[in-house]
């Protein structure tokens, strides 16, 4: 498919290294400051920062992975496009909707904590109110463009990396090791059959550490130069949250009694007043510094949930009508729009979406992981049957240490997908159930998928 910018039904190509390595931190940071805390609920600080490890591990070798098909077949489908290649429409399909569904989930979640983070502020404001504003803010300057959204995600991803190392350095003197430790072990203060349990059952809040970074493969249509920006995107990416990561989760546990930030959406003001008190101009300029993560993660999975729901309008596994390209801004506004429809009636589901004894927004946060891990699977199960099926497709960045690395990762990945399924039955059950529907409608739109040959410049498969 032509990326060339003028012409009709395409994207523009304008993003360069800096912006890639902007969207890649910035889907994610906003796992920095809000979500990873649930898992302390489970494993205790010490059992979740085995936790965070392994799945810190996971995602190194998903990456350096991942890279591969991205550079290699840089569509803005994705993950959609890479088990395409490798296993037909039904392939393209399953992954394609479990990506959909995990850049749709999370949005709402983010959105609620900005809410929560504002109404720190604003106590009479309601945080749900102040994510849907977020939400039509947000997806009108995604409509705008993508170099103008591009630009203003590096901005806010660099403002909110500097505001969490703020957070820690302003935390840092009042560390206590001794604090972090105490009841570390799910609990207790030593290790046992129930931290075990723990460890596996906060799963999905260390995921959320570094959930969506894949989103940048769904720009790539969208780089100048995706065989060597991207890669380097990719990389400097996930050094950084890692880095990230570890230091705000250590710093946060240290700063006093960490059951009190287990379970809420604003972790690290929380913290903060623990060092500094209510009254503290640090914390003040937290909560209004730390709302940049919020947003650079938000906006940018806008950015990624879009151009999920644009491929796959345009290949015909959605309808057709979402896959609209706006004359004037060359960006998929009616895609932008459906996504946020969606995330917005998720925002009001309490009813719906808080069961099995977790939150609204810990909820929301395990279904996006659902498709989160689903995709992993199949993006390294694609990877693995390209390299057999088409040996000569161009790949100027090859995965280092195949066909180990990929293969930590895919075993990481089943991992984690069948111990969050074991430990969330009722969510898993609506994943499958999410997955059917789509289903039902890929089985019914068949023939207008047939005689349109999809999915562009890639050639149409059998189902």
């Amino acid at each position: 498919m032509s990326t060339n910018s003028g012409a009709a039904g395409s994207l523009s190509a304008s993003l360069g290294t800096w912006q890639l390595w902007g969207i890649a931190v910035g889907l994610v940071i906003s796992g920095e400051y809000f979500g990873w805390s649930f898992g302390w609920a489970s494993a205790g600080t010490l059992g979740f920062l085995i936790t965070t490890l392994a799945v810190a591990l996971m995602y190194g070798t998903f990456i350096f992975s991942f890279t591969e098909l991205t550079t290699s077949i840089p569509h803005a489908g994705g993950p959609f496009a890479y088990s395409y290649h490798a296993f037909g429409p039904t392939g393209g399909y399953l992954a394609g909707m479990a990506t959909l569904i995990e850049f749709v989930f999370a949005p709402p979640a983010i959105a609620l904590a900005i809410g929560a983070y504002l109404n720190v502020q604003f106590p009479s404001l309601d945080p749900k109110i102040a994510a849907v504003g977020a939400y039509v803010v947000f997806m009108a300057l995604n409509i705008v463009g993508v170099t103008i959204a591009a630009t203003f995600e590096l901005c806010v991803t660099l403002l909110a990396i500097f505001e969490l190392l703020v957070f820690m350095g302003v935390v840092a003197p009042g560390f206590s090791f001794a604090n972090f430790a105490k009841g570390g072990w799910a609990g207790a203060d030593s290790f046992s059959l129930a931290s075990i349990s723990g460890i596996f059952a906060a799963i999905p809040f260390a995921i959320w550490f570094f959930l969506a970074i894949e989103g940048v493969a769904m720009a790539a249509e969208e780089a100048k130069d995706p065989k060597r920006s991207i890669p380097r995107a990719y990389v400097g990416g996930i050094l950084t949250l890692v880095v990230l990561a570890m230091g705000v989760m250590v710093m946060a546990g240290g700063a006093g009694d960490w059951t009190k930030l287990a379970n809420i959406n604003d972790p690290l003001p929380q913290a903060m007043k623990m060092i500094v008190g209510e009254s503290s101009g640090w914390l003040h300029m937290l909560v209004w510094l730390g709302l940049f993560g919020l947003v650079a993660s938000f906006h940018g999975i806008i950015l990624g949930y879009s151009r999920q729901i644009f491929a796959q309008a345009r290949a015909g596994y959605l309808p057709g009508w979402l896959g609209a390209v706006h004359p004037k801004f060359k960006t998929p506004h009616r895609a932008i729009i459906a996504g946020g429809v969606v995330g917005i009636a998720a925002i009001f589901s309490d009813e719906l979406l808080s069961f099995g004894g977790q939150t609204l927004t810990a909820n929301i946060v395990t279904m996006s992981v659902f498709g989160a891990l689903l995709m992993y699977i199949l993006s390294m199960a694609s990877l693995f049957r390209l390299r057999q099926t088409q040996p000569g497709l161009a790949r100027s960045y090859r995965a280092p240490g195949y066909p180990v690395v990929p293969a930590i990762a895919l075993t990481g990945a089943v991992i984690c997908l069948i111990t969050v399924t074991w430990f969330n039955p009722l969510l898993a059950g609506l994943f499958l159930a999410i997955l059917a529907v789509g289903y039902a409608y890929f089985r019914a739109t068949h023939a207008q998928r047939s005689a349109a040959s999809p999915m562009g410049s890639l050639a149409a498969q059998p189902e």
